[in-house]
């Protein structure tokens, strides 16, 4: 009796269930809107094959949602805010992974449509936001960020993300932004950005600067070699290189990074910092500690009337 009095209560509250789909994971916890913080006992993480067939991924993050939802006894309805990686149309939640070297068997899928065949609740609404732009008004709201109007959010794992955020809100059609407000699709040296930063990048050029096979950058960090020592170097030296055009257009307060790769950060923010002031640019650096979290707070926060209001419009289809 005293566990359903205080379902009722929890779900009398704003709430909604904020979702990051990683590359290899799914986690998703409920976010009390009110507060921008996740509720305990709310989060949980099942590990994904990206290479498995649409219904096996489904059902994998449907085992997260699902023990989610269970974990406030919300059964009729639930709103899901999900902080995808793209390529996606974000307005109407199609997936066009393919290509991508991930979650290929989802191309062309309707997110929408299919997963909720696997939610138990029957009522299901759902909107998306792209897993970087996310983590960016997560640490806009209640991170290192929140104290700075412009910033430009950066996450560097198994892809290369970005969002440019002003005052929470990220901007993606405004004249100082590129393109859908990103930068993981623009084109740097001999491909994009994300060919260049992110983990792939720096195990192949370790690769090949040592012959030795590495599984990823935390190995890489460890080794404390000349050989990681130059990775680091030409991946700091090169993100300057790519990054400083947009960020003499865009003059933010603060780059905030996150992901995997920024665990890092000590061996390559050094070479990045000096040549972006060698550039005559000035903006302060921070590493963001709320991980995960800040993706699931952003991505919940899609249900905030407020701001559902000011970014429903400029969603891109990247």
């Amino acid at each position: 009796m005293q566990a359903r009095h205080k379902s009722r209560y929890i779900m009398k509250r704003q709430i909604a269930i904020g979702v990051d789909i990683g590359g290899s994971h799914i986690t998703s916890a409920v976010v009390n809107l009110e507060e921008l913080r996740i509720l305990p006992d709310t989060t949980f993480s099942v590990k994904v094959n990206n290479k498995a067939t649409k219904e096996q991924i489904l059902e994998n993050w449907s085992l997260a949602i699902n023990k989610t939802i269970e974990s406030i006894s919300a059964n009729n309805s639930v709103k899901l805010g999900f902080a995808m990686p793209g390529p996606f149309h974000y307005k109407t939640g199609l997936a066009m992974f393919g290509g991508n070297d991930k979650y290929e068997n989802l191309y062309n899928v309707s997110i929408p449509d299919e997963l909720v065949k696997y939610i138990t609740s029957p009522t299901v609404e759902i909107r998306f936001l792209n897993d970087a732009t996310a983590f960016g008004v997560g640490v806009s709201a209640i991170g290192k960020a929140r104290n700075y109007s412009k910033i430009i959010a950066i996450t560097l794992g198994t892809g290369f993300g970005s969002a440019f955020i002003k005052d929470g809100v990220p901007q993606v059609v405004s004249e100082n932004v590129p393109t859908g407000g990103c930068l993981w699709d623009k084109p740097y040296r001999n491909g994009i950005g994300d060919d260049y930063f992110s983990t792939r990048w720096c195990i192949k050029r370790y690769v090949e600067l040592s012959g030795k096979q590495v599984n990823g950058v935390k190995e890489i960090a460890e080794s404390k070699n000349d050989h990681s020592k130059t990775v680091f170097e030409e991946f700091g030296h090169n993100m300057a290189e790519f990054m400083i055009p947009f960020l003499k257009i865009y003059r933010p307060n603060l780059i905030i990074l996150g992901g995997n790769v920024s665990n890092a950060s000590e061996f390559f923010l050094p070479t990045l910092k000096s040549a972006i002031k060698n550039a005559g640019l000035s903006t302060d650096f921070e590493i963001s500690d709320l991980m995960e979290d800040a993706a699931i707070i952003g991505s919940a926060k899609l249900f905030d009337s407020d701001f559902w209001n000011l970014v429903k419009e400029d969603l891109p289809n990247l």
